[in-house]
This record gives structure tokens, sequence and C-alpha cells, in this order.
């Protein structure tokens, strides 16, 4: 188990055990929640929405689940005779465990990675608003390769070469067209942006453009936003 696998099972047992002695509080509570309880309780809640927005996304069923309960009227009015939405919560906690404990939560390192390669993106782009075009190029370019081998991964294509060396973008590239991961067009595209990265890995600065450098950047957002989870 990783770091990361660790640190969300974790976060997913605490919630449990915070979740269910909440709920054996409210459902014993004659009056509403006040005070501590409820400042506990409304951070469990936002703890759990957090979570659930990085493992599964906004437009998952867990995520669905979640909103549902939240858009009950006065919500956090929370006692004895009004709890079954927190109720709610807690079993999308229980659902969460679920996965975690089965290994169901496949696409949670693929999240993560999408926000590191978003990072880098964004990295890229204030290189280039400070006019180091070279850098942002390096940057940008790796973003793409790395994204490449990614997809070419989850289709089942191989990473490396006969010859034991890693494949590098035009390799991977002419792979993942093959199997119409994407189009020839995409594929020409990303030949054509491969380049610049390559001008810029080695040194032939005067090469390209800062404009073109930039519509580098706009190609590999869309392309990551459309190709990568």
């Amino acid at each position: 188990m990783t770091t990361l696998d660790t640190r969300v099972g974790t976060e997913v047992n605490d919630l449990l055990d915070v979740g269910g002695s909440l709920l054996r509080r409210i459902q014993s509570s004659p009056d509403r929640i006040e005070g501590e309880q409820l400042a506990t309780t409304t951070a469990w809640v936002t703890r759990l929405g957090q979570l659930i927005r990085k493992l599964y996304g906004e437009k998952s069923q867990h995520f669905e689940s979640y909103s549902s309960a939240l858009a009950t009227n006065n919500f956090y009015s929370l006692h004895s005779e009004w709890n079954a939405h927190f109720s709610q919560l807690v079993g999308v906690a229980k659902a969460v465990k679920h996965d975690l404990d089965r290994d169901l939560l496949v696409n949670f390192k693929s999240l993560v990675q999408a926000d590191v390669f978003a990072d880098f993106l964004e990295m890229g782009e204030h290189l280039l608003e400070a006019d180091y075009k070279d850098a942002a190029a390096v940057i940008i370019g790796s973003v793409l390769e790395n994204g490449l081998r990614k997809l070419a991964d989850v289709n089942g294509i191989s990473l490396t070469q006969s010859s034991g060396k890693p494949m590098t973008i035009d390799p991977l590239n002419v792979e993942l067209a093959k199997q119409d991961v994407y189009s020839k067009l995409v594929q020409k595209q990303i030949t054509s942006w491969a380049h610049i990265r390559n001008k810029a890995a080695h040194g032939e600065y005067g090469e390209y453009t800062k404009e073109q450098v930039q519509m580098m950047l706009l190609f590999v957002q869309s392309f990551m936003s459309e190709h990568i989870v």
C-alpha cells in the first residue's frame, strides 16, 4: 500500500468513526444540536464532501447522493426526529469505505495525476507570462509526453521499445493513432508540438517563438482535458 493509499484509508476510517459517533448523539438528542457539536458536524460534512470530490468527481453517484442529502431543507437542524439526511451521509461514507477495502478506487490515482499535470501546465503558463518561453516549452512538452504514456498504458500499448528503452513521444503518438485512441489530425498536431519541445530541450531556442509555445499550451490543455481523467 502506498503512502497516498494509507492517508486516504486513515481519512475514510476517521470519517466513519466520527460520523457514527455524531449520528448516535443526534439520534438521542431531543433538541437540535448546537455549539461545539454543530461545529464538529459541519466540519465532518465538509471533509466528506471534499474527499468524495477528490476520489470520484462531481458527476459520480457518490457525489450525487452526498449533494441530495445536503440539499435537505434546514440541513443542520439535527435532532432525534430529524436526522435521516445525516444518516444518508454516513451511508455514503460507508460506501467509500467499501470501495477502499475492495480496491475499487481505480480512478483515484488518475485523478491525482491529472492534478499534477494541471499544476505543471499552470507553471508553464506562468513561465510564458514571464517571457521564459524555452523553459515553458520543455515543461509543457513533458506534460504532453507523460499524458501519452498514460494513454498508452490504459490502452495496452507497451511503454518500452524492443531495445528496452522507454518509448518517446513520436512512437507513442504513432501507436495511439494507429489504435484510434485519437485521430490522425491530432497525431499530426502532436508531432508538431513535440518538435518544438525537442528544439527547446536541445537549446535551439531561435527555432520557435513565444506565440507558438502559447499555442502549444492551449493544445496540451485541451488534449489533457479531453483524454486524461
